[in-house]
């Protein structure tokens, strides 16, 4: 099963920032994100033997519930993507992410070795854009984190949740 820990928008948060990207778009080609799939990735698992979920449907993490600021878009070069996120990471994000961190490396889990970097991918595949037009405003309460199977198609990848995970 190919796995990953993640955040995700309520749709009217989803739906102002695919909006925001196919604006974008028009400059940077690319592969805009389809809005039922935008997410931010606390932790990608990737290919988890099925034997293991029971151990990840049973995490604990410690985070409050908070809100995730979107309020910076940028574009990777290196990665080829444009993304948007908060310009400064949320103190109880930190905090969640450490959690998580402990968890999996405690049950020895695969995690990248890079710095988390709190980011929304928004295009794939994309030239530098000529233009990064102003950020909707939008609302993204932070109340929970999710445990989300990724299946991979021709038509890109499809998502399910596995689990929710409550904050306090």
């Amino acid at each position: 099963m190919r796995l990953f820990f993640a955040l995700w928008p309520p749709r009217d948060a989803a739906e102002a920032l695919h909006a925001w990207a196919s604006e974008v778009h028009r400059s940077s080609g690319g592969r805009v994100t389809r809005p039922e799939t935008i997410h931010l990735t606390l932790a990608f698992l990737g290919e988890i033997e099925e034997k293991r979920l029971p151990l990840l449907q049973q995490v604990t993490l410690s985070g409050k519930r908070h809100s995730l600021p979107v309020d910076a878009a940028r574009y990777w070069k290196h990665n080829q993507i444009v993304w948007v996120g908060p310009r400064e990471m949320p103190r109880e994000m930190r905090r969640l992410v450490v959690s998580l961190s402990g968890f999996l490396e405690k049950n020895e889990f695969r995690q990248e070795k890079r710095e988390f970097a709190a980011h929304i991918t928004l295009i794939r595949k994309a030239r530098v854009p000529n233009l990064i037009p102003e950020l909707p405003k939008v609302a993204w309460p932070v109340d929970e984190v999710v445990l989300v199977r990724s299946r991979l198609s021709a038509k890109g990848s499809n998502y399910e949740v596995v689990q929710r995970y409550p904050l306090d």
